[in-house]
C-alpha cells in the first residue's frame, strides 16, 4: 500500500478522491483550510510551504502520489485570490512535493483543471503568460485588471471571477504539458497528468452556476450530451488510475471527465495537425 497527498481533501472531488485512495488501502494525507491532516492555506506561499513541510514531515520524505485537487470556483468575488489558489497553490504543491515523489521510484501526480479552459471564451492571455513565468504579484495585477475589463456582454451573466478562474486552470493544464516532460520529473520516473472536469456536483460548481442536483441538465449553459451531471467520484475515479504504479506510460496528457461538452463545443480541436 502507499501513501498519497490529497489537496482540497475536506469536501467535493478532493474528499471523494481521499476515500477512494483510503478504500483502496493506501494511507492518505489529506490538505485543506479545515477538516484536514494538514490545515493550510494554498493561496498564499507562507501556507503552501508550510502544507509542503508538514506533509513531508508526516510522509517520512516519501510519496507515492499527489492529487492538487484544492480550488475555488469563479463566483469569489477576489479574482486575484482565485488565481492564487487554483495556479500557483497547485503549482507550489506539485514542484514542492516532487522530490518525495522521486525516492519513492513511482511518484505519480495528478492536478485538476477545467474544462472551462477551453469552453469559456474569456481566457486572458496575459494573465496566463503571467502566471506561466511565475511572477505571481504581476499575475495577481493582471486578474484583477482582467475581471474590471470583463466585455460588458459577459459582465452581467457571469460570475465575478469568471476570467482568472478559466485561465487559472488554462495555465495549470499547460504547465503540466510542460513541466510533465522535463527531466526533473520524466526522468526520475514521476508522471504528472491533468483532468479537466467538466459540470460536476459540488459546492463549487453550485456556487458558480447555482445548478444542483434537481437542475435540468439540458438547461445548463453549455451542451450536456450524456444528459446527466458528473458526481465527485466520477473524478476521483480517474485520479485513481492516475496514480496507479500501472499507469506507467502516461504522462503530460490532460483528460477531459465532463460528460462529453468539450468533445460538443470543438469536435475538431483535437487532434491538432503538427505544422512544419
Amino acid at each position: 500500500m502507499g501513501t498519497f497527498a490529497v489537496t482540497g481533501s475536506a469536501s467535493g472531488m478532493g474528499a471523494a478522491t481521499r476515500d477512494v485512495l483510503a478504500e483502496a488501502g493506501h494511507t492518505v494525507i489529506g490538505v485543506d483550510l479545515r477538516d484536514a491532516d494538514v490545515v493550510a492555506d494554498l493561496g498564499t506561499p507562507d501556507g503552501r510551504a508550510s502544507a509542503v513541510a508538514e506533509v513531508l514531515a508526516r510522509c517520512g520524505g516519501a510519496l507515492d502520489g499527489v492529487a492538487a485537487v484544492a480550488g475555488v470556483g469563479p463566483d469569489m468575488p477576489d479574482s486575484a485570490a482565485v488565481l492564487s489558489i487554483n495556479y500557483f497553490g497547485a503549482v507550489a504543491v506539485l514542484d514542492g512535493l516532487r522530490p518525495a515523489l522521486a525516492r519513492s521510484g513511482a511518484g505519480r501526480a495528478v492536478a485538476i483543471a477545467s474544462n472551462s479552459a477551453t469552453t469559456v471564451p474569456l481566457i486572458d492571455e496575459a494573465l496566463v503568460e503571467r502566471a506561466l513565468s511565475g511572477d505571481e504579484d504581476a499575475a495577481r495585477a493582471r486578474a484583477g485588471e482582467a475581471a474590471r475589463e470583463m466585455p460588458k456582454e459577459f459582465a452581467d451573466l457571469a460570475p465575478p471571477s469568471i476570467i482568472a478562474y478559466a485561465s487559472s486552470k488554462f495555465a495549470l493544464a499547460r504547465w503540466v504539458r510542460r513541466t510533465a516532460v522535463t527531466p526533473a520529473w520524466a526522468r526520475r520516473g514521476v508522471l504528472l497528468n491533468a483532468i479537466a472536469p467538466g459540470a460536476v456536483l459540488t459546492p463549487l460548481m453550485t456556487g458558480a452556476t447555482g445548478a444542483g442536483a434537481g437542475h435540468d441538465p439540458d438547461d445548463f449553459p453549455t451542451p450536456m450530451p450524456l444528459g446527466i451531471f458528473g458526481e465527485p467520484e466520477d473524478i476521483a475515479f480517474w485520479v485513481h488510475q492516475f496514480l496507479r504504479p500501472e499507469a506507467r506510460f502516461t504522462t503530460g496528457a490532460v483528460l477531459f471527465v465532463d460528460g462529453g461538452t468539450d468533445a460538443a463545443m470543438r469536435p475538431d480541436a483535437q487532434p491538432t495537425a503538427m505544422t512544419l
